[in-house]
């Protein structure tokens, strides 16, 4: 199966944590890691589940990496053949706003048609939990539902 992890980030605390996703990954996988900055809509595919890992800036913001992404994302392209997951990393301490740029960003891919697999999860960095801690279960659990999501 491909595996294909997609980074918003403003610090690379995103990045970071989709190097810890593919490390822990067994056999079986094909795995890439890009940024956002480098990905387009248009560019995703069937074959692939993709895992985005997406911080939160400014006043709930999609990250600067995740921008144009974003906004590509607002014209609705079809994306009805692409399945994902998406984790976002927050912090509490702007409750308001918290980890609004991974929620954005699944709205706008659910808009469009990909199909999610799983819930969204979420980090808080005001937590006691590193990020690594919250997002391995996460993802563990992702790839459990895969047959269930299989097509």
């Amino acid at each position: 199966m491909n595996i294909h992890f997609l980074h918003g980030t403003e610090t690379g605390n995103s990045e970071m944590l989709c190097e810890d996703l593919e490390a822990d990954l067994g056999a079986g996988f094909e795995c890439s890691i890009s940024s956002l900055a480098d990905i387009k809509p248009d560019e995703l595919v069937k074959d692939t589940l993709y895992i985005f890992v997406v911080s939160t800036y400014g006043s709930g913001d999609v990250p600067a990496t995740a921008q144009a992404f974003s906004g590509a994302l607002e014209t609705r392209p079809d994306l009805s053949p692409v399945r994902f997951a998406i984790f976002g990393l927050g912090d509490m301490v702007f409750a308001e706003t918290f980890a609004q740029g991974s929620k954005t960003l699944m709205e706008q891919l659910i808009a469009s048609g990909a199909a999610m697999v799983g819930e969204r999860g979420v980090h808080d960095a005001s937590g006691g939990d590193m990020p690594e801690d919250v997002a391995l279960p996460w993802f563990r659990d992702i790839l459990e539902k895969l047959p269930e999501t299989a097509t």
